[in-house]
């Protein structure tokens, strides 16, 4: 059973993002992208300080099956990347909604209304 955890908003190309209380948001990828990859191996992720343009790619997920791109999920600028998964990109076939791949600060909130709901991804990825 895939989890969709409501709190969160996705993107169709599999991220999902969740505000921060600093006004900065977190992204990472989805359950349903995770099971879909197998094991991931390796993580390019954006640089901190790189501008993000809405469904463009900004980095890489790799498994043993497949390379994936990330695409941003709203245009913004690259505040942080969680360091951790670096040496264990595997976290996050763990725990996808823990393992938040980079951190942003959006160019303009209402971008997140392109975004799509958990029940409105999961029809997408039905």
């Amino acid at each position: 059973m895939m989890k969709l955890p409501s709190v969160l908003h996705y993107t169709a190309e599999h991220l999902w993002v969740q505000e921060t209380d600093d006004g900065n948001w977190l992204a990472g990828i989805t359950d349903y992208a995770q099971d879909l990859l197998g094991d991931i191996v390796y993580l390019e992720m954006p640089k901190v300080g790189n501008t993000l343009t809405a469904e463009q790619s900004c980095g890489l997920v790799e498994s043993v099956k497949t390379g994936s791109d990330l695409h941003a999920p709203m245009n913004g600028v690259v505040t942080e990347v969680n360091e951790a998964l670096i040496n264990m990109p595997e976290a996050i076939n763990d725990n996808p909604y823990q393992s938040w791949i980079f951190k942003f600060t959006p160019a303009d909130i209402n971008d997140t209304e392109r975004l799509l709901t958990a029940e409105a991804y999961a029809k997408l990825v039905e």
